[in-house]
């Protein structure tokens, strides 16, 4: 059964032929009704800064848990964590209802690949693959966003935001620079690129599903998706969870709960009530982020060359989702 809210009265961007330059609630106010409270507006932008700073403290726990915990067991604990939290939100928000049909097999589908697909892949690649490489790769998803956004979804090529995707991206290269040790391998970029393309792909995939499913909804059922399907790697889990550190475990459990439950809960929300592009585009914002928390929490003192990508990704992310009044 599909639950009737906001989220599924929401008009897709393919099919109204027009998008709005700036997240907000797809509800419209009648000529002569009063505006929408500031608070009510304000909840997009919060929902998107929740995400962004929760994925880039990721950054943190992923390396603090990866070296105990092999890529499958790392992925199926965090999604195991995540799944577990997302029901009791989704259960304190009365939204345990399936959809049908499509509707769910689509929603499946999408959490296989977000949250598991995506998450081996990333896990995978970053064994070998040096922090600044790791950024750049998936510093495209945004990119890659934008372009599927414009062409499948009818969002379009706004000016604005291409720009604004080009000087975060330039950012993402100068910590590139920065944190690069050149210690990749050919295998490890295939891979982080293969996350970049399923983060793009399932971020569309998304958005056209969230019309006919509420996205804390969606979200669970997703996780819990990816959640079964990594299931195979239980007993590499159970084996790694008996010797790892409680530090280690933990950073799993951290990552279970505000970058996966969380921050893909304010995702989902924030996407619902706008574009993909820009919203993918605020997501650069992350990796200044990853390295200030890098700086504050490890001892990792940022170089020059750092903190201006790090400027320079901020910037982009104002001229890509801000609406000049």
């Amino acid at each position: 059964m599909t639950n009737t809210t906001a989220d599924d009265r929401q008009t897709p961007p393919h099919l109204s032929g027009k998008v709005s330059d700036m997240p907000s609630t797809t509800t419209t106010t009648p000529p002569g009704a009063p505006a929408p409270p500031v608070a009510h507006r304000l909840l997009v932008p919060a929902a998107a800064a929740v995400t962004v700073v929760l994925w880039g403290s990721a950054f943190i726990g992923i390396r603090s848990a990866g070296f105990d915990y092999s890529p499958g067991a790392l992925a199926l604990g965090r999604i195991l964590v995540g799944t577990i939290t997302l029901t009791v939100m989704a259960a304190l928000a009365r939204k345990l209802r399936l959809p049908r049909g499509r509707t769910l097999a689509g929603v499946i589908v999408w959490g296989v690949l977000w949250f598991g697909l995506y998450n081996l892949a990333l896990n995978a690649a970053e064994r070998t693959l040096d922090a600044g490489t790791a950024s750049l790769l998936v510093g495209l998803a945004p990119i890659l966003i934008a372009v599927f956004a414009g062409i499948s979804l009818g969002e379009g090529f706004p000016a604005r935001l291409l720009v604004g995707i080009g000087i975060a991206f330039a950012g993402v290269a100068g910590i590139a620079l920065a944190t690069s040790s050149g210690a990749s391998s050919g295998v490890s970029v295939v891979l982080g690129l293969a996350a970049a393309v399923v983060y793009a792909g399932s971020t569309i995939l998304q958005k056209r599903l969230l019309p006919q499913v509420d996205s804390l909804t969606m979200t669970w059922l997703g996780c819990l998706a990816g959640t079964v399907a990594c299931l195979p790697f239980t007993p590499v889990l159970l084996d790694e969870l008996a010797v790892a550190p409680t530090s280690a475990t933990l950073s799993v459990i951290y990552l279970g709960v505000f970058p996966t439950a969380i921050a893909f809960a304010t995702w989902g929300f924030a996407l619902t009530r706008t574009t993909a592009g820009r919203l993918g585009a605020a997501t650069y914002a992350a990796a200044p982020l990853a390295v200030l928390m890098s700086w504050a929490l490890l001892g990792e003192v940022p170089t020059p060359v750092a903190l201006i990508g790090g400027t320079l990704c901020l910037a982009g992310v104002l001229v890509a989702t801000l609406r000049l009044r």
